[in-house]
Formats: structure tokens, C-alpha cells, sequence
């Protein structure tokens, strides 16, 4: 069982797992051994989300989301298919959580009257610093 949050859990059976040979640091060992682990889980076939959940998951993670609808994720970090297939579980749960979370809404702020008497200063300033370099007229 995989624990997303307190009150949502994903079966391990619900995730297909492939084991790949992988590319990187290993020696022979990389060229004999399938150590890349793929995981795999439908989103869409998924009874733990509701409709509105499944669609705002697939939104956000249309780059994760291959053309049968499954999101793929792959590990290849460490040397051993267990180690890759704990951070593959750990990265898909990273990502449902972070699908799932609302952002929050902007609150909209007024400039205070302080910043707003520094902006109207500054621009008096540099008015008075454009007047000075023009040209005098008439005046000789």
C-alpha cells in the first residue's frame, strides 16, 4: 500500500512495474542486469479519485501522461531494482500529491500611501533633472 496522504492510499498491484536495462555507472553490471524500473498507473481507471480529481491530475501532468493514458515514471539512480522501485513509488507519490494541491489564491494589495508619496517624490525628481537639461530660450 502507498500513502499519498492521511486519507488516500494507492494499491501497490494498481502500478505496473517494468524493470529495464539501464544506462550509467555500474560496469558490467549495467550491460547484464535490468535495473531502470518504469512504473505505471492509470489515472483514468483509478477508483481512488473522483472525476474531478482524475481530470485536474491529467491536466497537470499531460508531461508525465504517455498516449495510452498512463502515467510513467522511471528511476535509474541507484544500482539495484529495489532501490529504483522504492524512488520510482516515491517520486509517483510525489507527484500525485503535488497534482492534487490547490493553489492558493492571490490576495490583491493596495501600494500604501507611503510608497505611493515616494513614487509621485521620485518622479519630481526626474522630471526637475529633464527640465534642467533643456535648452534656455529667449532669454540672452
Amino acid at each position: 500500500m502507498l500513502r499519498i496522504s492521511r486519507d488516500l492510499t494507492i494499491d501497490e498491484n494498481d502500478i505496473d512495474i517494468s524493470f529495464v536495462r539501464a544506462s550509467g555507472p555500474g560496469g558490467q553490471n549495467v550491460n547484464k542486469v535490468e535495473t531502470m524500473v518504469e512504473g505505471y498507473f492509470s489515472i483514468r481507471n483509478s477508483a481512488l479519485f473522483t472525476t474531478e480529481q482524475k481530470d485536474t491530475l491529467e491536466g497537470k501532468l499531460s508531461a508525465k501522461i504517455n498516449s495510452d493514458g498512463l502515467l510513467l515514471v522511471k528511476s535509474q539512480v541507484h544500482r539495484t531494482q529495489l532501490g529504483n522501485k522504492a524512488e520510482v513509488l516515491r517520486k509517483m507519490t510525489d507527484l500525485l500529491l503535488q497534482g492534487l494541491k490547490k493553489p492558493k489564491k492571490r490576495v490583491a494589495t493596495k501600494p500604501s500611501k507611503a510608497v505611493k508619496e515616494r513614487r509621485i517624490e521620485n518622479k519630481k525628481r526626474v522630471g526637475q533633472t529633464k527640465e534642467g537639461r533643456r535648452k534656455i530660450r529667449g532669454g540672452e
